[in-house]
């Protein structure tokens, strides 16, 4: 949920903070008197790494999933929008055109409305409306033919759809990683770092690449983590796209 400028300055903050704990750890502990312990500190070093590394990867894995499920669950929602509208032609035409004008309404309240909502962390609820009109219209409806008993029966099985959807869409705009995790990937990741530049190297310049490139890598996952972990929000998030183009066929149609 971070912008482009956000992750650029967190990025030099990062590797800043980490040369500036290598110049203090190199001025306090010059690295000739470290290097009588490389042993140790390469054995500690591996196992911090290895198992920080697990973590964060699980973690970048679990939101991703997240945002993919997140982006699926939207298309769903804009394709149940679509059918609805379509089944609205064999109901009776009172109610088929009402139904056609809310299918019009719900896909417009999403797209130009609750994406920016969501963006900006509020709760969306114009949608929660028209789905509550589309659902006393269909009720409302008594077919007098099969045909339209049968697109009453196929419109109340995606409005049921429909609906499910933005439960989850809205769950997953506010859903996030709780804050423990956070620390656990915030504390890991410094812990790691720090054990880099305690490592007595014999060649500075060579061992300065080392902890910047490092720093830099665990900056950059931690970054992507934090875009992603908010579906809707941030310079990374989930499409409008299936919506507008839900918008365009409504409206060719």
């Amino acid at each position: 949920m971070l912008d482009t400028t956000q992750n650029v300055f967190i990025v030099i903050i990062s590797l800043a903070c980490a040369f500036f704990f290598m110049a203090a750890m190199n001025y306090y502990w010059p690295a000739e008197n470290r290097r009588a312990h490389n042993d140790l500190i390469g054995w500690q070093l591996s196992v911090l790494g290895t198992t920080y590394a697990v973590i964060i990867g699980f973690m970048l894995y679990t939101v991703w999933t997240d945002f993919g499920t997140a982006d699926l669950n939207a298309d769903a929602e804009a394709n149940s929008v679509v059918n609805l509208y379509r089944l609205a032609d064999g109901l009776a035409p009172q109610q088929g055109e009402k139904l056609k004008a809310l299918a019009r309404a719900y896909g417009d309240a999403v797209a130009d409305h609750e994406w920016e909502e969501m963006a900006r962390n509020v709760m969306p609820s114009e949608s929660r409306e028209i789905t509550r009109q589309m659902w006393l219209t269909l009720m409302a409806s008594k077919g007098s033919s099969p045909t339209e008993i049968t697109a009453e029966d196929h419109a109340l099985y995606e409005l049921s759809a429909l609906a499910g959807y933005r439960r989850i869409r809205l769950v997953e705009s506010a859903a996030r990683l709780p804050g423990v995790l956070w620390w656990v990937l915030l504390v890991g990741g410094a812990v790691t770092v720090a054990s880099t530049c305690m490592f007595g190297a014999s060649n500075g310049a060579l061992h300065v690449i080392q902890v910047g490139a490092f720093t830099l890598l665990i900056t950059l996952v931690l970054i992507g983590i934090a875009d992603i972990n908010r579906p809707f929000q941030g310079s990374v998030h989930v499409s409008d796209y299936a919506f507008r183009r839900a918008q365009m066929d409504m409206k060719d149609q």
